[in-house]
């Protein structure tokens, strides 16, 4: 059964290439991405990968933890590392799923046979600290995930987890945001002390609460 955003995300144990871990217990009471690949030495998933060690740093400053899953054995892991670290011009830092039985790829519903019947297809889930699924992303084999994009939509998820806002179209960290229709203008006024302006009765701007 497909997972849908608000759903626990499932627990598992598995081997990884920095150990075992039992994944509720890996992600303990931050947030999380979770990511596949079809297989080892795929040259997209190889930049890819190689892209999100060289950007860890933005998602430990937000608090992210990241783990990668494709369905090879630990030792083709192992391998494929070394082909990351050299081409992609950087040392990998976060662990590596390996899922050679299929358990995680199926628990997140990664097995599409419309695609492929064997392999994973290039999901991302963010997992938000209650455990419960946040976003959910699919790409295509030909085309290449963009990080800035899921750093962008951190932003946003953690932003509007905290304050009774959402985020516009193309918005990025420190623009502004929009009230929500549940706060009316009233206690809009108590809640955003930087003030705002109304567009429409239903378009409401203010200037991000945490900036």
């Amino acid at each position: 059964m497909a997972l849908r955003l608000g759903d626990e995300a499932p627990n598992f144990t598995a081997e990884t290439t920095e150990g075992t871990i039992n994944f509720h217990e890996w992600l303990g009471g931050g947030w999380g991405i979770l990511f596949s690949h079809p297989k080892d030495y795929t040259p997209v998933c190889t930049t890819e990968l190689g892209t999100v060690a060289k950007i860890t740093p933005e998602f430990k400053k937000r608090g992210v933890k990241v783990i990668a899953v494709s369905v090879d054995p630990l030792d083709s892991h192992k391998g494929w590392i070394n082909d990351i670290n050299e081409t992609q011009h950087t040392t990998m830092n976060y662990p590596i799923i390996a899922d050679p039985d299929k358990k995680v790829s199926t628990l997140y519903d990664m097995i599409h046979p419309n695609a492929m019947d064997n392999m994973t297809v290039r999901s991302v889930f963010i997992i938000g600290p209650d455990k419960k699924i946040k976003l959910t992303l699919t790409y295509p084999a030909s085309c290449g995930r963009n990080f800035d994009e899921l750093l962008r939509v951190i932003d946003s998820l953690q932003l509007t987890s905290k304050y009774k806002v959402a985020t516009p179209a193309n918005w990025k960290d420190g623009e502004d945001c929009i009230i929500t229709p549940a706060v009316n203008n009233d206690e809009a006024k108590t809640l955003f002390p930087k003030g705002f302006k109304t567009i429409k009765p239903y378009l409401r701007y203010t200037p991000q609460p945490n900036k």
